[in-house]
């Protein structure tokens, strides 16, 4: 029966290796657009503010005093009534203090006096009731934190000054949206809070009048923003300013330049140390490493592109490795391979395609003979390939900024490491489960599955940076290894070592197979890698070569150690 299957199988994987070709040019557009940098850094408006009061400066002078270290942007938050009142500008008094003053103030209002110009601006801003009096205007509700437009002198002071100025509007439901809203100096929009412009009603009217690009802000996903996106996007991070405190000066640099290094963040977004000689160092720190990973400063720029048609051909090696799969598992592997379509196509929805190869490729290389590290090379370049179609089918403008996320990315790790144990079982099932089923355990071999278990549950827990079972002296060790080269997963690296320690060391039957199946979540990861498709391809690639170097090196001194000790062991 195998050897009928066999030209079947060789015309799939030539049709496989065509389809690679067009799905590789189909990449060039994105990896046009993922070039690194220009970056710009910002300075938060809030925290410059703040400092700048307590210094006895202007904001003016507060910004020109970081101008000076390099820092050429700055946002301007809009000011709310509380600002206003807070600068001097306006007087809030109650409607009874007014009344008790002899004039006709109605009770329970809110009455703000000051500037003329402001208060003729304030009085259509908002879908509120208003009440003038001689030099007061009164409102129904207390107006101290409704947002009260912005600066024009400041902000055309600062353009003056040559900042790259980042506008920062509330949303409000009792706002009205009007032309002069966003400054006409504003170089890029970041909306505050955690809601868009006009969001949820009023989004059309709001992109109206949003003219420059818009900023996500990675981490703190707003409601609303993705109608924005015809304006461009731009990407920025930032850290929160509780958690800037806990991190080092150079800590907190090494992380905004691994953000605009391997995340191709354009807006990195700043906020001061309660000390200046802090912020001095932060700042001197971030420029050197941005500078030593030739990601320039200037004017960053909007990147889109268009995905090229050739991508569509990536199906072609999709379909063609769900064949490969279904031929290949000895136990209804076509039905397998049918149930995996459906669910890819009904889960994934546009992304199905991408779901798909990254579901399949990395169980292909399981599926072979066990010829030493020839399996473990087969299992990397079907994984490699599917790396290819899965970029070449997910690689969308919203996909690569961040907006529309992935779906299906802890799938991508679980399946494939049971499809190769899947693959294990042999044709006649229902006898190897009753043998298995009637064999008595033995305390080595309950111990053997207990590790295996921990090590896949491990593997699978302990996902990104904020997972819950990451330890301190990883954390270090990543940001050592961040230091030297692109840091790789932990998850690559240990399954190709587990690779190696399952083929060339003397196990029982089952035992290499749980190993294997360990082995199975390194090649899946390499799949994952490259379904966070906001990382540059370039950078998952390299994190995707370091990680099979470092996972050889290390499988290879495993495997050295554990045949010294089993030569020990049997004297």
């Amino acid at each position: 029966m195998d050897s009928r299957r066999t030209p079947v199988k060789k015309a799939l994987n030539l049709l496989l290796l065509l389809a690679l070709v067009p799905s590789l040019f189909s990449l060039l557009p994105r990896l046009e657009a993922e070039r690194p940098g220009p970056v710009v850094l910002v300075m938060d408006g809030k925290a410059l503010e703040e400092e700048a009061r307590s210094r006895g400066e202007s904001f003016l002078e507060a910004f020109r005093r970081y101008q000076a270290q390099g820092v050429v942007g700055v946002s301007l938050y809009e000011s709310t009534v509380r600002d206003w009142v807070d600068r001097g500008s306006l007087l809030l008094k109650r409607g009874l203090e007014l009344k008790e003053e002899g004039l006709p103030a109605r009770p329970g209002w809110f009455y703000l006096k000051g500037d003329k110009g402001l208060l003729d601006l304030l009085q259509t801003a908002y879908t509120l009731p208003t009440h003038a009096l001689p030099g007061y205007l009164g409102f129904p509700i207390d107006p101290s934190f409704l947002p009260a437009l912005y600066d024009p002198s400041l902000a055309q002071a600062l353009k003056t000054a040559g900042a790259y100025l980042v506008y920062r509007p509330s949303n409000h439901p009792l706002r009205v949206l009007r032309e002069d809203l966003i400054p006409k100096e504003a170089d890029a929009v970041v909306f505050a809070g955690t809601e868009a412009l006009g969001f949820p009603h009023r989004l059309e009217e709001a992109k109206a009048l949003v003219r420059v690009p818009v900023a996500w802000i990675e981490g703190t996903p707003q409601e609303g923003f993705n109608a924005f996106q015809e304006a461009g996007v731009l990407r920025l991070f930032s850290l929160k300013p509780e958690w800037q405190l806990t991190l080092k000066p150079k800590e907190a640099a090494d992380k905004f330049v691994l953000a605009a290094r391997e995340r191709g963040h354009q807006l990195l977004y700043l906020r001061p140390y309660p000390y200046p000689v802090d912020t001095a160092l932060f700042l001197n720190r971030l420029k050197e490493e941005l500078a030593a990973s030739h990601i320039p400063l200037g004017v960053p720029r909007v990147r889109t592109f268009t995905p090229s048609p050739l991508r569509h051909l990536a199906w072609v090696g999709v379909l063609s490795g769900l064949s490969l799969l279904g031929l290949g598992l000895s136990a209804y592997g076509p039905l397998v391979a049918g149930l995996l379509l459906l669910f890819a196509l009904g889960y994934g929805g546009s992304q199905g395609g991408a779901l798909l190869a990254a579901l399949v490729f990395p169980t292909l290389g399981f599926l072979g003979p066990r010829n030493g590290l020839w399996m473990w090379l087969r299992s990397l370049g079907y994984a490699l390939a599917g790396v290819v179609f899965l970029s070449a089918l997910g690689s969308t403008p919203g996909a690569v900024l961040g907006l529309t996320p992935f779906k299906g990315v802890f799938l991508t790790l679980i399946v494939p490491p049971l499809l190769v144990l899947y693959s294990f079982l042999p044709k006649d099932f229902k006898e190897a489960l009753s043998r298995l089923f009637h064999h008595p355990l033995r305390l080595g071999e309950v111990g053997f599955g207990v590790l295996g278990l921990a090590l896949l549950a491990l593997a699978l827990l302990r996902r990104g940076n904020d997972a819950p079972i990451v330890p301190d002296w990883e954390l270090k060790l990543r940001a050592l290894l961040q230091e030297a080269m692109v840091r790789p997963r932990f998850k690559e690296v240990f399954g190709h070592a587990v690779f190696l320690l399952a083929l060339f060391l003397p196990w029982p039957r089952w035992v290499q197979n749980a190993l294997l199946g360990v082995a199975a979540v390194g090649m899946a990861s390499i799949l994952n890698t490259f379904s966070h498709f906001h990382t540059p391809l370039p950078i998952s690639f390299f994190r995707v070569i370091n990680g099979a170097v470092l996972g050889l090196a290390l499988g290879g001194i495993g495997v050295i150690l554990g045949r010294r000790l089993l030569r020990w062991w049997w004297g």
